[in-house]
C-alpha cells in the first residue's frame, strides 16, 4: 500500500470550497485572457477600439457563466485549475503580444 492510499480524503466543504475558489478566481483568469485577447485581435482586424472592447466584453460575460458551470459540472478539479489559469495566462500572453504589434 502506497503513502499516497493512506491520505485522508478532503471534507466535503473543503472540497466545495475549492471548486468555488477554481469557479470564480480561475474562471475571472480566463475570462480576463479571453476578453483581453478577443479585444486586442479585433482591434488588429480593422474594428473600431470602443466596438472591439464592447464585442469582447459581452462574449467574456459568456465564456465566465460557461467556465463557471463548467467548473462544477467536471470531476477533476485539479484539471478545472490548470485548464483555467493555464488558459487565462496564455491568452493574456496572445493579448500581449499583440498590443505590442499594434504599438
Amino acid at each position: 500500500m502506497s503513502y499516497a492510499a493512506k491520505l485522508p480524503s478532503p471534507t466535503p466543504r473543503l472540497r466545495l470550497a475549492v471548486r468555488i475558489g477554481a469557479a470564480v478566481f480561475g474562471g475571472y483568469a480566463f475570462t480576463w485572457g479571453v476578453i483581453a485577447a478577443g479585444a486586442a485581435l479585433l482591434f488588429k482586424a480593422g474594428m473600431d477600439f470602443h466596438d472591439a472592447e464592447f464585442l469582447a466584453s459581452a462574449v467574456g460575460l459568456l465564456v465566465f457563466l460557461t467556465v463557471f458551470l463548467w467548473t462544477f459540472a467536471t470531476r477533476r478539479l485539479l484539471l478545472a485549475w490548470v485548464l483555467l489559469a493555464g488558459g487565462g495566462a496564455l491568452l493574456a500572453g496572445v493579448a500581449s503580444l499583440v498590443q505590442a504589434s499594434i504599438v
